[in-house]
This record gives C-alpha cells, structure tokens and sequence, in this order.
C-alpha cells in the first residue's frame, strides 16, 4: 500500500494539463483546454481538461476525473500502477506501508512468478531465433502459416526444446526457486520427483495481462503423430492467471479498439496474430475456452461494439451460439459473421487485403436475431415443435438484455420476421424475466435481509424526530442536477412501467438513495450537522440544537451522525464498498486536517477513489448572481442530512413491499393460507410504517 504522504507529493507535482497533454492535443478555451476525448471516436472535441479544478472530463462519454483516474483509464492500469507511473513521469520515489508478513510473502510470490514468466518468454524467443531446432522447427512453422519477423515479434513468440527438461535446467541455473517454476505452469513434477518442461517441442505464445505483463503460455504441438496428445497445451490456473479473466491479444489490441469502436471476437491465437499482420488491430480471441462474463467486462471497458467472427464449419456455430447470451447480458451491441465453411478468421486474414477484410465484414456481418433465426430455423422448417423450441430459445437471449428499448426492437424484429403477434413474444419475454426475478428473490434481490425488516419495526416517533422537509432545489442538488437545474452525468433510468426491467422501480430507487448517502458523506462527511445553530429552531432527534440561541451547542459531525443513525436500526449499506466508505469517514472525520472531498477521491483503494471522484465533480459554476442567491449544501445539512436518511429506509422499506407482493401472488396460486396469512400480516406492518413515512416526506411518497 502506498503511504498518503507519497501519494500527496504525486498529486502535488502531477499536472493534469501536463498528463493529458501527453495523449491528446489540448487547446485553449477560456480557462480550460479542450481536445478530441480519447476514451471514444469523435469529431467535435467535448474533453475538457480544468488546469484550476486539476481535472478532466468528456461531456459526451463521462470518462475522465482526476490525474490518477485519466491514467488508470487510459493506460487501464490499476492504482498502484497508475501512482508509479505518474512518480516515474515526475521523478518520485513511491514508497509504499509496511505490510504484514502474509501480505509480503503473497507479494513476493506473485513478482517471482512475473519475473520467471519474464525470463521464460525470452527464452523461448532467443530459441526461437537463435538455437538451431528453433530455427529449422518453430521458425519454419511459423514461415508455413505466412507471418513475418515483426510480427512474430511484436507477439513475442517463442520455441521449447524438444529435451523434456532444457527449460527447467537453464531456469534452476538461472536461479529460479523450483517452487516458482512449478506455480507457474511452466514445468510439471512427475511421480518420481522429476521436473520436466510442460511445453517441449512445442512453439509458444505469450499471454499478456490488460497492461502488457506476460501472465501465462500457450504451446502448440508441431508433431501431430501422437493422437493422443492435445494440439494445444495452456498454462494451469495460478495466484497470477485465471483464463476466465484472460483475452489473448487484449493489450495490443486496446488502443485500436478504442479507435475503431469496435472489437473483433475471434477463437485462435493465430486468428488474432494473422489479422494484425493484415491490418485488422481491434481483435481479441477466447484462446479457444467458452467466453466468460469476465472476458466479456475486458472487452466492455474499451467499446460497446463487438462482431464475433468464428469458423463457418459446426463448431465455430455451437461457439458463436454459446457466446451470444453472455454478450447481451452485458449490453453489448453485437454483429455475428461465419466466414465461408472451410475458412477461419487466419486463413481469410492470409488471402485478402485488410480493405476486402473489412469490407467482407461491413457487408455480411449480421445482427444475432437474424443469425440466430436464420440457422435455427433451418433445421426447423414444417416441425411445429422445433420452431416452437427455437423461438423460445431466441426469446431467452433477447430477455437477458438489460436495456429496456433494445430489447423492445429485438421483440419487434422477431415478430416481423417470424410472423408471430408481439404481444405473445412480449409475454415470453416477461416469462423469462420474472424466472431471473424470482432467482433474484432467494437472495433478497441483492437487499441486506436484515435491513428491511428491521424498517418496518422503527416508531413514528423516531422517523418524525429524523426528518425535516426541504426545498424542491435542496432536491434537485442532491439527485445529481446541477446547481443552475441543469442535469449531471446521471445513468438514465429505465421506465417504471417496463415489465421486461429485472430491476425494479423499487430497486432502482433503493440504489439511488443509496448513492445519494454516499454522495453527501464523500463531499460533507466531516462537516457540522448544524452550521449555524444559532439560527436554527427546529430539532433534530436526538441531536436537537439548545432552545436558547446562546447556548453553546455542539454539534454532530455528518458522517458519525448517518453511520449512528443507520446502526441503531441495525442497517447496513448494500454495496461492502458505500459501507467501507461510511465506516472510514465515521472513524477518521474527526481527524485534525481531514477533509472527505479530499481524502477519497486519493483512497489508495481504486474502486473508492474512482467513485469518489466522480461524485464531488462540479459539473457546473454559477453566475455572479447566483452566487448571492444561493445557499450552499453545507450551510443547510440540517436539511439534507436527515432526509437522504430517511429516503434510505424508506426505499429499504418499499423493496421489502415489493418482494412480498410478488410473493404473495405466488402463495395464492399455490392456495397455501397459512403462509398467505402470515404475509398478509406482514404487509400489513409495511403498509403501517409506509404511512408513518408519508407523514414525515410529504407529497414526495406516493402510498399504495
């Protein structure tokens, strides 16, 4: 962990004008600069780079915030790697806290192992280049398949000898533990003891990390008489490498995929590296393993365009198949293409120019409904059961699809296409989602079991002691408007009314207030409760402000007071990383020097700094004018705090309501009354304490 006063100097000499300056042209505009935003394709150049605010953001795609996070975006490199590399840039040295005995020793290891893999790629690229097998075997099949030096060297590609243990011999000699050389994959210990090379004879592909460290192998088998060895041989799981969270050519893939908007999802090493020699960067491959929603999120970071390209024989269609539904439910727009039966994605890439590539693509890609119809269908045609089959099997890949009106278009689409009312693929569709709905319930649609139970317990006396009414404009800051009404960079919410949404109008809100908490405490956790209490009359709970405006008061501190509310109604805050935030800034607002706004948006935990970023960005300054009619957030916490409070437990509240609705309709389908009366009670006690809600929010609860 790196120490605060570290990350302070980084922070200090870091330049966000200076950094971003490094990536993209920057030009005056006013006070700020403005260039093309390099997170995403554009014409009209909407990023803009604050040198007073040290920060950046693009008003078209949201990516930006402080010096730290442009770098961890851009460069998709983690915190710590991002803080060494501003130190670096700046000539600081990044010294990081002692760490545990555990901690130093998981540490230790993972760099062995980084360093060994290190070490191993550039022995089998110098014997790939320079031993007499490497040239006269692994460089004469790489010659066969058509790449060029730079290319196999800009892969790093590599040859193992044929001896069974040449590897490990010049590794032991070299100085690498064996322990290391077995974690890693790269030798294996056999019965007798023995410790043999996993990959003789075979040529090597390195597999890189997001930011370019070699994390794990692939071997290819040059000798193919032996049918009972495998073709392909792949590093095991390791503390360093899990191929679910792995896309081969990923790191030298990003920067094309960015710029083109678009990824191209292929099975093969060769696939990826055949492409790049033609022209064709912005491409990534499964390394022949089912896609994972791991590598699918990889891909997410960089675009929201993916084209699977596989073989157009029978297992390049199971594969495109298999990975369809793991693509839509992460809101991936897709395009499917099979090449010609008897091509791949390599062969193809050797026989046409980068332009026919891609012009092959533009003109026979197609949107997954139309695939998926087209070749289920055609082993259905006049078997009133297998068509039936096959609808409600492409009813199942549109219902993962989270975006409401995406999936609307797809419903549309497969009506017209398969001549089938929307109404009834709408009602299939509904079917599917109140299944995912129902798997959602088992774990209390992701809500704290405890919490909402415990809501529905709390007396009218405590909710009316908590809770004052505030302004609509109070309202409007805190929801995320700017202070002119203009809105921020919010996430748009779906339609309370689409019955297609998994989560729910109550969920949604749940996680909104949740947001709004979290919100307050990041830019006002170590502020006064009452800035003023002089001036103030009415009380608050059980922290109310002395009837005499001389009396000395003093008050509570916002962070202690939410985490002290929320405690004493045995609450805690859904996501761990909101809870780890409140307990922090409860804990340490008391601190000489602390300041929240501060504090968080540097946490050395990424997640926390990113987040925290995001939510002190002012998005918007006020006129002259407005400055003088307005009164800011911190002179009116008395107000703010104890509503967001209350507009927690109360979503907290309706979710419950919610899950015991459908619940209840589900009992009365199974005509089990005694299970039917204890909800009905149970309902009955949220409906009670919803009204003891509406007393106290006013016209801002809508009671059922």
């Amino acid at each position: 962990m790196i120490d605060r006063l570290t990350i302070e100097k980084i922070m200090a000499a870091a330049d966000i004008v200076d950094v971003v300056g490094d990536f993209v042209t920057l030009r005056r505009s006013g006070a700020n600069y403005k260039g093309l935003c390099p997170f995403h394709n554009e014409k009209t150049p909407s990023f803009m780079v604050s040198p007073s605010k040290q920060i950046c953001k693009c008003f078209s795609c949201g990516g930006g915030g402080n010096v730290i996070n442009f770098v961890m975006q851009h460069e998709q490199m983690g915190y710590t790697e991002a803080l060494k590399w501003l130190g670096r840039k700046y000539g600081i040295e990044v010294r990081e806290k002692e760490q545990t005995e555990e901690e130093k020793t998981a540490a230790a290891m993972r760099e062995a192992m980084f360093v060994l893999n290190d070490w191993a790629r550039d022995f089998f690229s110098d014997t790939l280049h320079n031993h007499v097998d490497g040239i006269a075997i692994g460089m004469s099949y790489f010659r066969r398949r058509g790449l060029r030096d730079d290319i196999i060297r800009k892969f790093q590609l590599g040859y193992s000898p044929e001896q069974r243990d040449a590897f490990a011999i010049k590794a032991k000699s070299k100085g690498f533990e064996e322990k290391y050389i077995e974690a890693t994959g790269l030798c294996y210990r056999t019965d007798d003891g023995k410790l043999l090379d996993r990959y003789h004879g075979r040529v090597i592909f390195p597999v890189h990390t997001v930011s370019g460290r070699v994390v794990a192998f692939g071997g290819r088998i040059l000798n193919t008489e032996n049918k009972k060895v495998g073709k392909y041989v792949n590093s095991p799981e390791s503390e360093i490498y899990s191929k679910k969270k792995e896309l081969y050519g990923l790191y030298l893939a990003k920067q094309a995929i960015v710029k083109q908007d678009r990824c191209y999802l292929v099975e093969g090493y060769l696939d990826v590296i055949s492409m790049h020699q033609n022209g064709v960067e912005n491409v990534v491959a499964s390394s022949g393993t089912a896609l994972t929603p791991e590598q699918v999120r990889l891909i997410h970071r960089f675009t929201n365009n993916v084209t699977v390209l596989y073989d157009g024989d029978a297992a390049g269609i199971h594969a495109s198949l298999r990975g369809i539904d793991i693509l839509l439910s992460e809101g991936l727009n897709i395009k499917v293409l099979l090449l010609p039966d008897g091509e791949d994605p390599d062969s193809f890439a050797q026989s046409h120019s980068a332009e026919e590539f891609r012009q092959y693509i533009e003109e026979h890609q197609t949107d997954f409904i139309r695939f998926k119809t087209d070749l289920l269908m055609k082993g259905a045609a006049g078997d009133p059961t297998r068509r039936a089959d096959v609808i409600r099997d492409i009813v199942k890949s549109i219902a993962v699809i989270p975006s409401h009106i995406v999936r609307q278009v797809y419903i549309h689409e497969l009506s017209s296409r398969l001549g089938i009312e929307e109404r009834i693929i709408v009602s299939e569709v509904a079917e599917e989602n109140r299944k995912a709905q129902k798997e959602n319930r088992k774990s209390a649609s992701g809500i704290n079991s405890e919490n909402a139970s415990i809501i529905s317990n709390i007396s009218s006396t405590d909710l009316s002691s908590a809770s004052l009414q505030t302004t609509s404009a109070d309202n409007k800051e805190i929801q995320g408007e700017g202070k002119d009404g203009e809105p921020q960079n919010t996430t748009e919410k779906p339609a309370d009314n689409d019955i297609f949404n998994v989560i729910s109008p109550a969920k949604r809100k749940f996680e909104a207030c949740e947001r709004q908490l979290i919100m307050v405490i990041v830019r006002y956790g170590e502020y006064p409760l009452l800035a003023a209490p002089e001036k103030v009359e009415r009380k608050i709970g059980k922290e109310a402000p002395p009837s005499s405006p001389t009396e000395k008061f003093d008050s509570p501190l916002v962070a202690p007071y939410i985490f002290d509310e929320l405690t004493a109604d045995g609450i805690k805050l859904q996501l761990p990383l909101h809870q780890e935030i409140l307990e922090e800034a409860a804990r340490l607002c008391r601190t000489p020097d602390f300041q929240a706004r501060k504090y968080f948006p540097l946490h050395h935990n990424p997640e926390i700094s990113l987040l925290a970023a995001k939510l002190t960005d002012e998005r918007y300054l006020l006129s002259t004018m407005q400055q003088q009619l307005y009164v800011p957030a911190e002179k009116r916490l008395i107000e703010i705090v104890p509503r967001v409070i209350n507009d927690y437990k109360h979503a907290i509240l309706m979710v419950e309501k919610e899950i015991l609705m459908q619940t209840l309709r589900e009992y009365a389908v199974s005509n089990n009354q005694e299970e039917m009366n204890h909800l009905m009670s149970r309902l009955m006690e949220i409906n009670k304490a919803e009204m003891e809600f509406a007393k106290i929010l006013g016209d801002r609860v809508l009671t059922s």
